[in-house]
């Protein structure tokens, strides 16, 4: 597979810039088993599911990980947290890279600083950092330095920083991303989705550049997925085999889950636990965990598209074209699809 086969025209101004004042009034398209669309709100959602039916989202919260500061020649350089390692150390992308080679002293606000201590993994920016404040809890100060960590493509983050948080996040902060699928949910859609007899449980997957690092060679098959922390609790394992033996069907709420879920599946079933996840999923990929799929519009050459074609085949291709002549909203802050694997 070639990745530019993976590549459609996708002109700036179909990039939605900022969530719409409701999180609830995206719209959703939903791409049927025989690979035909219909345009819904997503406030559609209970209704379009079956009561039996189980919700799997990706309850990370994200980390204020986009920190701003200098390096010792008072130049600005820009660190994206991406996996906390233990003690003070961490994983992140350095922009630009130069400013930020091993040995290099960056300061923050707050007094924040970091110590640059290697190269890490294939990327060409990341790195290996060593965070220190004075007398102070290394996590909270980030928290209070950094900012949201919304995707280069959007040009200035305008609002409430809170809305590239999903409302059912839970736990401390750990991603370097949102789970944007999750993004569309209020409290008034899970209770519709309760009273229609549907399911809720979360996992957990931090997210980091295994979801959102470019495949960047010519052939898919040479894309490097980078691994990233996953936790599925016993709960979550027992309402899925819950709901497939009652004959309801697993619905993941973002790419995220589909990963989590199909790294943990065996032929026994979901298996509860913690790891991490390098499971790069693409077109012949055999799905066992998971029966439909709530996802945003994804990036042209992107992984996660690569995903949804391994999942509804070539329908993705009608499906974005019907969404762009329609007037669809793409990208994190833009509208939604549900999608039923091809017959």
């Amino acid at each position: 597979m070639r990745t530019e086969s993976f590549d459609y025209p996708l002109s700036p101004e179909r990039i939605a810039q900022t969530p719409l004042p409701e999180r609830d009034a995206s719209r959703l398209l939903q791409v049927h088993p025989d690979g035909g669309v219909t345009d819904h709100w997503f406030t559609d959602l209970p209704g379009l599911l079956r009561s039996g039916d189980l919700l799997v989202a990706n309850e990370t919260r994200v980390r204020h990980a986009r920190l701003h500061g200098t390096d010792a020649a008072g130049r600005n350089v820009e660190l994206l947290l991406l996996e906390h390692l233990g003690g003070d150390d961490y994983t992140c992308l350095a922009r630009p890279g130069r400013r930020a080679s091993p040995g290099a002293e960056l300061q923050f606000e707050g007094g924040l600083s970091a110590a640059v201590l290697a190269g890490a993994g294939t990327h060409p920016g990341e790195r290996t950092v060593r965070l220190r404040i004075a007398g102070g809890d290394v996590e909270r100060a980030v928290e209070a330095a950094g900012t949201a960590p919304v995707p280069p493509y959007i040009r200035e983050v305008q609002g409430d920083p809170g809305r590239y948080q999903t409302v059912y996040a839970a736990g401390d902060p750990s991603s370097a991303a949102a789970p944007t699928a999750g993004l569309h949910f209020t409290d008034a859609v899970l209770s519709a989705l309760r009273a229609h007899g549907i399911g809720w449980t979360t996992v957990r997957l931090d997210v980091g550049l295994g979801t959102f690092a470019p495949m960047r060679g010519e052939a898919v098959d040479d894309h490097v997925m980078h691994r990233e922390h996953y936790d599925v609790s016993e709960a979550a394992a027992a309402a899925i085999e819950h709901t497939r033996a009652r004959g309801g069907r697993v619905v993941a709420v973002g790419t995220t889950v589909v990963r989590v879920l199909e790294s943990c599946a065996g032929d026994d079933g979901i298996r509860a636990g913690t790891g991490s996840t390098g499971l790069f999923i693409r077109p012949g990929f055999r799905f066992r965990a998971v029966d439909a799929l709530v996802t945003n519009f994804h990036q042209p050459r992107s992984t996660l598209l690569v995903l949804l074609a391994a999942f509804i085949g070539d329908a993705w291709r009608e499906a974005y074209a019907h969404a762009l002549q329609s007037g669809y909203r793409f990208l994190s802050f833009g509208d939604c699809m549900l999608c039923w694997p091809r017959r």
